[in-house]
């Protein structure tokens, strides 16, 4: 039955969703997860809390979820890494794409620098769920929710800057960036009265610049 879920409560994680896809008849390329809950061990025994997790089947039209878990776990088991990727959204459009989360032993390892080898697993699972299922559909990878701590931490790192510039009254210019990371700094400055971005430069040493707003030339 489409979008049948199941909350669950375990020892751990795992467990709550395995037992979970028991209960819905489906392989965890099949469902979405979200981890209500870690829990804790306690100390002892006590103070000791369940994990818990709401499981849900994944409706017909989002199988790029499906598609993208399988490619990520092909890979991983070619190179030999020790991690175990979920569905944590299993998304409802273009704007609003699938979400595969590694976690494990071995998950920080595809990290890289500033996510440069999660961008280029990313692109590799992309291209491979094109392929296969010959359609446009985009799936984002992440790790141990790796994207949400650098966008938070690349925010942070735009309103110090703005703080900086305005005191200032000089341009600031960061150290280069991806695409993925300049637009966010862009857009964490959008609205600011009184600083304005640009970037500049070519390729891998594009950066992005914060002006204040009188000096700015606008984004690019």
């Amino acid at each position: 039955m489409e979008n049948e879920s199941r909350e669950m409560t375990a020892r751990t994680v795992d467990e709550a969703i395995e037992i979970a896809l028991l209960e819905l008849d489906a392989e965890r390329d099949e469902v979405e997860v979200e981890v209500i809950s870690k829990g804790r061990a306690g100390i002892l025994g006590i103070g000791a809390e369940s994990a818990k997790v709401r499981v849900t089947r994944i409706a017909e039209g989002q199988n790029a979820a499906g598609a993208g878990l399988n490619m990520v776990n092909r890979i991983l088991k070619g190179l030999g890494v020790y991690a175990q990727p979920t569905i944590v959204s299993s998304g409802s459009g273009p704007d609003d794409p699938p979400v595969i989360d590694i976690q494990g032993e071995d998950a920080g390892l595809l990290i890289g620098r500033r996510g440069e080898t999660l961008n280029a697993l990313q692109f590799v699972v992309n291209l491979l769920v094109t392929r296969q299922g010959d359609r446009d559909d985009r799936v984002v990878v992440d790790v141990e929710h790796y994207r949400e701590r650098r966008r938070a931490s690349l925010t942070k790192l735009a309103q110090n800057t703005a703080e900086r510039v305005t005191s200032s009254g000089r341009a600031t210019t960061l150290e280069p960036m991806s695409a993925a990371d300049r637009r966010i700094i862009h857009i964490a400055l959008a609205d600011h009265a009184r600083v304005a971005t640009e970037s500049d430069g070519e390729g891998r040493d594009r950066k992005v610049t914060v002006r204040p707003a009188s000096n700015a030339g606008g984004e690019s």
